[in-house]
């Protein structure tokens, strides 16, 4: 290298320059999110949550017969499937409505400290999902129930795979603080 590919290269990773500028304010882990922290009262019947798309792979269905335990061989043996009538492995009901886990998508970022967990999840199995089926999960908020300090929000959920059909819906409900500085 010369000397004045050097010079170029010490200038441009001036590692006391950026360490200095990196240390003159705190650490804020709250820069890290990319979505503002929201409390109860913030939330607006209507507010959609479209997930990111899953194709169910393979190893979609291993993992979830290591999670459920469940090795009924609808799931798992294609010549079983085949010989019933079904196109490939059918996914277990379980598996489809974990497609619906808002952690997939914005909301936890949204929520933050204020959600106190989950309180209850409803759903209905529409149409089979199969194998290389590609799904395509939506939260929308369809109730907001205020209470003292915090509040419940009530999710619609819908599950469309890829010929636009649905196949799955149902309802999840949170309980969400209220933000502290209003009561």
């Amino acid at each position: 290298m010369s000397s004045k590919e050097e010079k170029r290269v010490n200038e441009v990773y001036d590692y006391e320059k950026y360490f200095k500028k990196a240390t003159e304010k705190p650490f804020n882990f709250a820069d890290h999110t990319y979505a503002e922290y929201k409390w109860f009262e913030d939330f607006e019947i209507g507010d959609t949550y479209n997930l990111p798309s899953r194709t169910q792979t393979e190893g979609i269905f291993a993992a979830f017969m290591v999670v459920s335990g469940d090795r009924h061989p609808i799931h798992y043996d294609r010549k079983y499937c085949k010989d019933r009538g079904h196109r490939d492995l059918f996914a277990h009901g379980l598996q489809t409505l974990a497609q619906v886990a808002p952690g997939a998508g914005i909301w936890p970022e949204e929520v933050g400290e204020s959600l106190i967990g989950a309180l209850e999840t409803t759903s209905r199995n529409l149409k089979p999902v199969y194998l290389g089926d590609t799904l395509y999960p939506k939260l929308e908020i369809v109730d907001l129930k205020p209470q003292n300090t915090t509040g419940v929000i009530t999710f619609y959920h819908t599950i469309y795979n890829q010929d636009g059909e649905i196949v799955l819906d149902g309802f999840q409900k949170y309980l969400v603080r209220k933000n502290p500085k209003n009561l």
